[in-house]
């Protein structure tokens, strides 16, 4: 089975959101891979330092949320 990583890095996102506090800092609690990726397209700062989160661009703050609101919600009624 071949894995899609883009979906799996949209919810990583999505669950980085989840997550946020601080404005722009989730824990990083989740995949390495998946965070080495997000680092790589510009959305969170690099994930390989000793705090327990990760700082998210402002790129990867929009599409956090995004990600979240497509992955994780129910349409309103």
């Amino acid at each position: 089975m071949e894995m899609d990583t883009d979906k799996i890095d949209n919810a990583v996102l999505g669950l980085l959101w989840l997550t946020l506090h601080e404005e722009r800092r989730a824990w990083k609690g989740l995949d390495w891979d998946a965070l080495d990726r997000l680092h790589q397209k510009g959305l969170i700062a690099n994930p390989a330092n000793k705090a327990k989160s990760v700082i998210l661009t402002d790129e990867g703050l929009r599409r956090a949320e995004e990600q979240f609101r497509t992955l994780f919600t129910r349409p309103a009624p």
